[in-house]
């Protein structure tokens, strides 16, 4: 399962302690040692990609600073067309995660270089061309939103399916309506669908497929919901799809999200069907849980293809 993929999105360096239990608003709690990892939306579902086989390039901002360099460099590593990742001076983005015993996790993001991204930022680093060769443009939202609009819009003008994993989910105004305007695929997480459709909160018994229809009011044409270890619900005007979690180990839920939105753009992109696309994003999902870290959980294809076969035969 190949392809092209533009990744348009932020690149962070993730500062991860472990602790028993998350701390409460107040608390102060011992954890373990702080380690060091490459992170970021943007740069997870790029090397997240690249793992699944595709031929990825990312778009984005890193600062002067020696966590650029870092990033930039394991970016390379993964196989990640960084062409188009310009550098600018000051610091670059920064997550600090705290990671409970169960894989439960709090993150704290300071944006640095992320933030920097502007329209003109866009314009500079891909020479005016953002998707035109790719079969897809993959986006989320820890970037200035406006960047992601015009990046879906160039794609929409290039013909290219735009896939908007909604997150972090900003406060809902004209700009994000557009966004969804553009989008061919929406991803989003309990939570984000309450908070697109202005839910005060989650219901005791959900109706997510309702949910997936609604949200396919605001402009996707397809729309799947995650839903953290119980799989995922898509709706595509047609069907509803459920999918049920894979039974793994978690450790660490950091990068499922990501691992979950590469395999599901690389699936539609080769022309899976929504319940198979469903499927294969399921189990990257799942994998990405069963290891510490975000870049460093992300499954290879053929990890995918064999937790799908051992489910195929249980």
């Amino acid at each position: 399962m190949s392809g092209r993929v533009v990744v348009v999105g932020s690149l962070n360096m993730d500062v991860v302690v472990r602790v028993r239990v998350l701390p409460a608003p107040g608390e102060t709690v011992s954890g373990e040692d702080a380690v060091r990892g490459a992170g970021g939306k943007g740069a997870n579902q790029a090397v997240a990609a690249a793992r699944l086989g595709a031929a990825v390039r990312l778009v984005g901002l890193l600062g002067d600073d020696p966590f650029g360099t870092e990033l930039r460099d394991r970016l390379v590593a993964e196989g990640v067309d960084d062409s188009a990742v310009g550098t600018v001076d000051g610091a670059s983005g920064v997550a600090l995660i705290v990671v409970q015993h169960d894989g439960e996790n709090a993150i704290t993001l300071s944006p640095g270089a992320n933030r920097r991204l502007d329209e003109a930022a866009l314009a500079a680093v891909t020479d005016g061309g953002v998707a035109e060769a790719a079969d897809a443009l993959l986006l989320q939202l820890e970037v200035p939103v406006a960047t992601v609009l015009a990046a879906a819009r160039a794609a929409r003008a290039a013909g290219v399916p735009t896939v908007l994993n909604a997150a972090p989910l900003p406060p809902f105004d004209d700009v994000l309506r557009a966004l969804l305007g553009e989008t061919d695929v929406l991803v989003v997480n309990e939570t984000e669908a309450a908070g697109l459709l202005g839910a005060a909160g989650i219901p005791a018994v959900p109706d997510w497929a309702a949910q997936a229809d609604a949200l396919r009011a605001l402009g996707p044409d397809l729309v799947v919901i995650t839903l953290g270890a119980e799989g995922a619900v898509a709706a595509d005007g047609h069907e509803h799809v459920a999918q049920g979690g894979f039974p793994v180990a978690a450790v660490d839920t950091v990068g499922a999200g990501d691992s979950f939105c590469a395999e599901l753009t690389l699936a539609l992109g080769a022309h899976a069907d929504p319940a198979e696309a469903l499927r294969r994003a399921c189990a990257a999902g799942a994998l990405a849980t069963t290891r510490h870290g975000a870049q460093s959980a992300l499954p290879t294809r053929a990890e995918v293809d064999a937790l799908l076969a051992a489910a195929a035969v249980a």
